[in-house]
């Protein structure tokens, strides 16, 4: 770790302790009432978490600078959890509290600038202690929402019946049913094949015609995806599995002993697309026939506004033009804005946002910081005869769970207008 990271990691642990110190002051104070043993219980607990919770990261921190080991991201993924359930918590007290810290040195100087307050004694800190005892109550919607996220959110998918309807597209592929699954990060779930296995059953229980796959199979290695060769090999469709590269995928963040390490990683990584069954698209294209009638299934590598942009769409579109039906897998949905639109690509599916993996749905609308920072976010939207499907995603990354943005298995039926 340089210098530099080293100070602002220490100066970080600094922030950590103070926020400690502060709430457990407000849990304290929110507890007063109450009788000494079941304070003694709360504080004992607190600590314990607490310095629990510093000490892993710091061990996890020094452990990780060794250059040869690799990320375990399901670790990480779940340290991430852990601090998040009892952080949040922590935030929520700290502002309730320094609320009731704020209206008690107001009262305080209003006594000093006018003395003689009418109040009777005692009164205005049993009203200002109120504060930190609600504080204590709202605390627990963070950790609820976390621990949910971590335990049931990221199991139940959500299967999205989407109708798309095209009047180019050919009348013998009126009632198409593609599945598409995106953002699976496999590398996230560490030895757990349950939920893949689930997710797998889900979409063979819809008995797909295509199932396509817009990227990010994993998190950095190829080796992530080798557990689940086997159980995504299971998926069946009756005019095959088709995917394309996410940005992770090409394992551009880590560190690298050598290009020749890092581009033999990206070619096992192809190798296992095709042990799993399906064809990996690189910026070229299928032709998919039916009774007669003929439609294009295009794959461009991953090109996004802020991110890596290896996709050659000139390249993709070459041999399609006279297709009266396209469909694009594009990872990044920023790519449909910039370098789709005007080409008459019908239908274009992306990923990579992930819905951020948390929403909050009110009334018919869901929520999500995911919408401050992409256009395209999640769902069907479309300008002229062009449309564009963003999938929520399969799996987790660096939160290792969802709260209110299920993992999303889509149901795309495409019909004639």
């Amino acid at each position: 770790m340089s210098p530099a990271a080293l100070r602002n990691f220490g100066i970080f642990l600094v922030v950590l302790v103070l926020i400690d110190l502060y709430a457990y002051k407000g849990i304290n104070t929110a507890l007063a009432n109450h009788s000494l043993t079941l304070r003694r219980i709360v504080r004992f607990l607190y600590w314990i978490i607490s310095i629990g919770i510093l000490g892993l990261m710091v061990w996890s921190v020094v452990s990780m600078q060794d250059p040869k080991v690799r990320r375990d991201h399901s670790y990480m993924f779940s340290l991430v959890a852990l601090f998040l359930l009892f952080f949040l918590p922590k935030l929520v007290m700290v502002i309730f509290h320094g609320l009731d810290d704020l209206l008690h040195f107001g009262r305080w100087l209003w006594s000093k600038l006018l003395p003689g307050s009418v109040d009777a004694p005692g009164e205005g800190i049993d009203r200002l202690r109120f504060l930190s005892q609600l504080g204590l109550i709202v605390a627990a919607i963070p950790f609820t929402g976390v621990l949910y996220g971590v335990t049931k959110g990221r199991r139940n998918f959500n299967l999205a019946r989407v109708p798309v309807r095209s009047g180019r597209l050919p009348a013998a592929f009126d009632g198409l049913k593609v599945v598409q699954i995106s953002d699976m990060h496999l590398g996230s779930y560490g030895g757990d094949l349950s939920i893949v296995q689930n997710g797998v059953e889900l979409i063979n229980a819809e008995s797909p015609d295509l199932i396509v796959f817009t990227g990010d199979l994993v998190n950095d290695y190829a080796e992530e995806a080798e557990p689940f060769i086997e159980v995504l090999r299971g998926l069946n469709a009756r005019l095959g599995k088709f995917s394309i590269l996410g940005n992770h995928d090409y394992s551009d963040y880590p560190k690298w002993e050598s290009t020749t390490a890092k581009a033999a990683n990206l070619e096992r990584l192809k190798a296992i697309h095709a042990e799993m069954g399906f064809r990996l698209l690189l910026d070229e294209h299928e032709v998919i026939e039916q009774d007669g009638d003929r439609i294009g299934l295009l794959g461009v590598q991953n090109w996004g506004h802020r991110f890596q942009q290896y996709g050659d769409l000139a390249r993709t579109l070459q041999g399609t033009e006279a297709l009266p039906f396209r469909i694009l897998l594009s990872h990044d949905p920023t790519h449909w804005s910039y370098q789709v639109m005007g080409t008459g690509v019908d239908l274009t599916l992306s990923g990579h946002t992930h819905g951020a993996q948390l929403g909050v749905k009110l009334g018919n609308s869901t929520y999500s910081p995911a919408q401050w920072v992409y256009k395209h976010w999640a769902g069907l939207y479309a300008e002229g005869e062009q449309q564009l499907y963003v999938n929520r995603g399969f799996g987790f990354i660096g939160f290792p769970g969802r709260v209110g943005m299920p993992p999303e298995i889509t149901v795309l039926e495409l019909r004639t207008a």
